[in-house]
């Protein structure tokens, strides 16, 4: 280069050499290979030639399949003939490369040969070193997608591969094999809990259920106060004289220690207004929390006053640890924008439900239930689908603005609707089978998966949770995910505060007189 900088190469960055599988392997073994290197992903290869690759992605669609691992033959999941980079192509270029196809890793090939693997992070990492070539600020696109905020621990998305993670735990997984408050104390505390762990967390949740005597009080007036009875607006305004009542203090101005105690009373008591609001403005009396209960069977017996069945607990708890956190979301980044000022805790959760209650964000999966009952029966779904797909209608419970391949939540809600069974879980399939051949007939190249509400619609409305409780239900939960990101942003904070590039007339202009 003229500067004289030195141009940066995939063979300056790739790993080398690279982790690698032989296609009879088993899935098993290649994912024990990957945790045990620490890697996305393993080369598969024929001798030293790459013929497939398999990422976390694939072993997400793996899990969700319920296959055998110990049977299952990497050649049935991998990726064949991936993509390659050469060594001596400019990080510049392969950058591009993976930014245009969605890749987060390319195997790097000399000759025909393997010789390493370049992932998105290697070049990220290069990325974050480039001089600025250019004065003034830096141009963000619009809604800041792509752009880098903050670091965080809590977890992240990785929307090109399919997968999503809590700290160092596939978030799927995690859902599968663990209960609610598990993961809620692997997002306060760090790691997963002993059974000792365990039993504390349970009891000092216990007594944090309950709501303060001079909110009980004032709830029928606020669950009756609209025309229309909005949970989440009542939520809000609940859970902000909750605060009050609490005495939430500025988490600039207490210590670690009592910002934990305010977030773990918040994430206590969510559920207990929600279920407390919706059955005053039904006009019964609220059911006080079952101590005895875990989170999830505790969530249904306030709605209804009945112990729920153990698959329905367990079906809604799957649904709610699947949706506790997922990386930068609006509601999310408001959290932490309003703990940078220095606000007490119950500011930033308001703000947060306030990002959640926009159609853009929060969604509903109610609205994925209300196509199904629009289409009507299994016999309608193709013609339905062929006219809205032809006069450019939204299909309901598809599409993300993050994923762009299945959403690992929606594969495990369909997977926990298959166990619930149900003739609504068979029309769903169907029309989710509808949606994918149309598509692929009238828009080629237009691929549209299923996404979070699709199934967790189907889920929640055979578990007994009524439709306009649907959103409030995520909420309860993602108030667990919220408050980790508090707690996150105030133990190292820095006020969040973004420039804007100004477009309006040029200043200064000379303030006319008045007429």
């Amino acid at each position: 280069m003229a500067d004289g900088a030195k141009v940066r190469t995939v063979a300056d960055i790739m790993s080398s050499p690279p982790v690698t599988a032989t296609p009879s392997e088993t899935i098993a073994v290649a994912a024990s290979r990957m945790r045990e290197e620490k890697v996305g992903s393993v080369v598969v290869v024929d001798g030293t030639r790459p013929i497939g690759i398999l990422t976390e992605r694939d072993l997400v669609r793996f899990g969700a399949s319920g296959a055998d691992g110990s049977a299952s033959k990497v050649s049935e999941w991998m990726t064949e003939d991936p993509d390659t980079v050469a060594p001596e192509v400019e990080v510049v270029d392969a950058w591009k490369s993976l930014a245009e196809h969605g890749y987060r890793h390319i195997p790097v090939v000399s000759n025909g040969e393997l010789v390493g693997i370049v992932s998105m992070r290697d070049l990220m990492r290069i990325s974050q070193i480039q001089p600025v070539t250019h004065p003034g600020h830096l141009e963000a696109p619009k809604g800041l997608e792509g752009v880098v905020v903050a670091e965080t621990s809590v977890g992240d998305v990785r929307g090109q591969e399919g997968f999503y993670h809590y700290r160092q735990y596939s978030a799927v997984e995690l859902a599968e094999k663990r209960t609610l408050e598990d993961v809620w104390h692997l997002l306060f505390e760090g790691e997963l809990p002993t059974k000792a762990e365990r039993q504390a967390f349970i009891d000092e949740i216990r007594p944090l259920r309950e709501l303060p005597a001079g909110v009980r009080g004032l709830l029928p007036a606020i669950a009756t106060a609209g025309e229309h009875f909005l949970p989440l607006d009542a939520l809000r305004t609940a859970y902000s004289l909750t605060t009050y009542a609490l005495d939430f203090k500025p988490s600039l101005d207490v210590d670690a220690a009592t910002l934990r105690g305010d977030a773990m009373r918040t994430c206590a008591v969510i559920p207990t207004l929600l279920m407390a609001l919706y059955r005053l403005n039904r006009g019964l009396e609220p059911i006080p929390p079952h101590p005895d209960l875990a989170y999830s069977a505790n969530y249904l017996y306030m709605l209804t006053g009945e112990v729920p069945d153990p698959q329905h607990a367990r079906a809604v708890e799957q649904y709610q640890i699947s949706t506790i956190d997922h990386g930068f979301n609006a509601s999310t980044f408001t959290a932490r924008v309003i703990t940078s000022t220095g606000a007490d805790l119950g500011s930033a959760i308001v703000g947060a439900i306030g990002a959640l209650s926009g159609p853009l964000h929060g969604g509903a999966p109610s609205r994925a239930l209300d196509m199904l009952d629009a289409i009507g029966k299994p016999e309608n779904a193709d013609a339905w689908i062929r006219d809205a797909v032809e006069h450019g209608r939204r299909i309901m419970g598809f599409g993300h603005r993050v994923y762009k391949t299945d959403d690992p939540r929606s594969l495990l809600l369909r997977s926990v609707a298959e166990r619930l069974g149900g003739e609504m879980t068979e029309f769903a399939k169907k029309v989710e089978r509808t949606v994918v051949d149309v598509l692929a007939e009238l828009k080629p190249g237009r691929n549209l998966y299923t996404n979070v509400e699709f199934y967790a619609g189907v889920v929640m409305d055979k578990c007994g949770i009524p439709r306009e409780m649907f959103t409030p239900t995520f909420a309860s939960s993602r108030a667990i995910g919220w408050s980790a990101h508090v707690l996150e942003q105030a133990a190292d904070n820095r006020l969040i505060r973004p420039s804007a590039r100004y477009d309006g007339p040029p200043p200064p202009q000379p303030v006319p007189d008045p007429e």
